[in-house]
């Protein structure tokens, strides 16, 4: 396989087909250019995260329930801010839930879910009933909502 020139590489589009046209018509009309609208949605995300962030904290014993989301995978983790330490972590690419999710060709939904019935095992399996949810820079919808759901049908309260 030849790899690819850095030519080849920055012609490469930034966004998605369905919304390139969009979007760039959109960034022409108010005068930015894609690699500066990318960073204006980076810094968006920074401060909201950073909103959030300073309503939440995790103690030992109530942890921040910390959820991640990337375009193809969810991530969940119970931290200490205290002791600032990670007490549990769970994500689709676990092996074990990489291949319950791989066997039954799950949705998205379907993934978060399962990341959140993992994780609040975890936390039950070493005492932690109690969290707080720190949804991060994600809205409170879909993915996000299916795994906090899941968590709280498998004994977290929050």
């Amino acid at each position: 396989m030849r790899a690819r020139s850095s030519a080849a590489r920055s012609a490469r589009p930034l966004l998605p087909a369905p919304f390139s046209n969009v979007l760039l018509e959109f960034v022409s009309r108010i005068g930015l250019t894609v690699m500066r609208l990318a960073k204006v949605i980076a810094i968006r995300r920074r401060k909201c995260k950073r909103r959030v962030r300073a309503k939440v904290r995790g103690t030992a014993q109530r942890p921040r329930l910390s959820v991640f989301r990337s375009n193809r995978h969810i991530y969940a983790q119970l931290i200490d801010d205290t002791a600032g330490c990670t007490l549990a972590a769970a994500g689709t690419r676990q092996s074990a839930l990489a291949k319950a999710l791989h066997d039954g060709c799950a949705s998205n939904k379907d993934a978060a879910q399962l990341v959140g019935k993992a994780i609040a095992a975890q936390a039950l399996a070493k005492g932690v009933s109690q969290v707080c949810f720190d949804r991060g820079s994600c809205r409170y919808h879909g993915r996000v909502k299916a795994l906090a759901d899941a968590a709280r049908d498998a004994g977290l309260k929050f």
